[in-house]
C-alpha cells in the first residue's frame, strides 16, 4: 500500500529530490519495458511512420542509410517511440504522485481524470502531428526538392519526425498545465485574456520551432488548434477560478458563523 504523501511544508529538499528521482526512475522502467512488445513490431511501426514520405517519393525510391548500424538503431529508436506513447499514461501517474504532496486531500483523489485527460491530450497531439502537420511539411519539403534525386537517410527522417509528433504532443497538454497553474493561484482567466496577443506571438514561436518548414500555411496548421487549446484552458482557468472564490465564500460564511 502506498504511504500518505506528506505536506510539502514537511518534505526536505532532499525528500523532494529523491521522490523525483524515484518517480523518474519508475517512468524510465516503464518505458524500457514497454519497449519488448513493441520492439516485435518494429518493421510495422517504422512503415506506418513512412507512410508520410514513401507516398511522395518518386517511384522506385525509398529510404537511404549510410552506416552498417543505422537500420538497427532505427528500429530501437521506433519502438522506443512506440513505447513512449503506450506507457505514457503510466507516466503521468509518477508525474500526479510526485504533485499531489501540494495538493488537498480532495484534490488528491483526482487522479484518474487526471491521468485520462493527460494521456488523451499526448496522444490527441501525437496523432494531429503524424496525420496532419507531419504530411504537410514532407510534402512540402520534396515539392521544392523536384528536379533533385531524393537520398533521404532513415536517421533524417526519424529526428524530424520525432521532434514533430513528440513536440506537439507535448504542447497539447497546456491545458492540463493551465488547471494546475491555475488551481494554484499562478494565473488566472482574466491575466490569459489579457495577454492573449502575447500568447498569439509565442504560440507561432513556438509553431515555428516545431514545424521543420517555413511556410506559413504549415505552422499556421499547428499554430490554429494550439489557439484553440489556449482558448479551451481559458475557459478551464474561469470554472477553477469560480470554484475557488466559490470555495472562499463558504470558508468566510463559515468562520463568520
Amino acid at each position: 500500500m502506498r504511504k500518505a504523501n506528506k505536506s510539502p511544508d514537511s518534505m526536505t529538499f532532499l525528500e523532494h529530490l529523491e521522490d523525483l528521482r524515484k518517480r523518474l526512475f519508475y517512468s524510465f522502467l516503464a518505458v524500457v519495458i514497454s519497449v519488448i512488445p513493441a520492439w516485435f513490431f518494429h518493421e510495422k511501426l517504422f512503415e506506418i511512420l513512412a507512410v508520410p514520405v514513401n507516398q511522395h517519393l518518386p517511384e522506385g525510391k525509398t529510404l537511404a542509410f549510410t552506416s552498417l548500424t543505422a537500420p538497427f538503431m532505427l528500429y530501437i529508436k521506433v519502438s522506443f517511440l512506440a513505447a513512449i506513447l503506450l506507457s505514457s499514461p503510466f507516466v503521468f501517474i509518477q508525474l500526479w504522485y510526485f504533485i499531489s504532496p501540494g495538493l488537498y486531500n480532495k484534490e488528491r483523489k483526482a487522479v484518474v481524470p487526471f491521468v485520462l485527460f493527460t494521456s488523451l491530450f499526448f496522444i490527441s497531439g501525437a496523432v494531429f502531428a503524424y496525420f496532419i502537420v507531419f504530411p504537410f511539411a514532407v510534402r512540402f519539403f520534396l515539392s521544392i526538392a523536384e528536379g533533385f534525386d531524393p537520398v533521404i537517410t532513415v536517421d533524417q527522417y526519424f529526428s524530424l519526425a520525432l521532434r514533430v509528433i513528440l513536440g506537439i504532443a507535448l504542447v497539447f497538454e497546456l491545458p492540463t498545465l493551465v488547471f494546475f497553474l491555475s488551481n494554484f493561484g499562478i494565473i488566472t482567466a482574466k491575466m490569459m485574456i489579457k495577454y492573449f496577443k502575447y500568447a498569439v506571438l509565442v504560440v507561432f514561436i513556438i509553431a515555428a520551432v516545431i514545424t521543420p518548414t517555413p511556410d506559413p500555411v504549415t505552422q499556421s496548421i499547428v499554430a490554429i488548434p494550439m489557439l484553440g487549446l489556449y482558448g479551451f484552458s481559458i475557459l478551464i482557468a474561469l470554472l477553477v477560478g469560480k470554484k475557488k472564490k466559490k470555495k472562499k465564500k463558504e470558508r468566510d460564511e463559515d468562520l463568520s458563523g
